[in-house]
């Protein structure tokens, strides 16, 4: 299960995101998707997998309840974590959409396309991901904001004495 639950949603997110028009669609900048959805849907139908049946006694008072690899009617108990996922799939689509729909109602949930065009740079003062020098340099004309001064000190005329910030 450890290894599936790694490996799994890396692939996801790294070879079936980019071919998959559906993934490629969604903007999921941190890998929300693979990391939680997939990785919980898959952890979810391999529990019913290997669900030993004396353990599963102990907290669900249904007999004969055993996942799929110990036989018996372990399909159902697969079927159950696919029904229970799918459950909780929908339950967070609906209350995820209720909640952007209020949000919208306050304050925008996207910025305008003639913002989203003009990238990051200009909007927040800064590029995305620049990593390792392949970003611009700091550029303090474009920031007036922001100051490259790090002595941060501060001279008060009235008693001559300097303070630091």
């Amino acid at each position: 299960m450890g290894v599936m639950s790694g490996s799994v949603p890396w692939f996801t997110m790294m070879i079936v995101d980019k071919r998959w028009k559906l993934l490629s669609a969604v903007d999921d900048t941190l890998g929300v998707v693979h990391t939680h959805a997939v990785a919980g849907f898959l952890g979810g139908v391999l529990t019913g997998l290997f669900t030993e049946p004396e353990l599963c006694a102990l907290f669900l008072p249904v007999t004969n309840s055993r996942g799929g690899v110990y036989g018996g009617s372990g399909g159902m108990q697969i079927l159950k974590q696919i029904v229970g996922a799918l459950f909780i799939i929908g339950w967070n689509i609906m209350v995820t959409s209720i909640i952007c729909l209020v949000l919208r109602c306050i304050v925008p949930l996207r910025m305008p396309e003639e913002q989203l065009l003009i990238g990051d740079d200009a909007v927040h003062g800064e590029e995305a991901y620049a990593l390792w020098g392949d970003g611009e340099k700091y550029d303090v004309t474009r920031h007036e904001l922001c100051s490259d001064d790090t002595s941060h000190a501060q001279k008060y005329p009235s008693s001559g004495a300097t303070q630091v910030v």
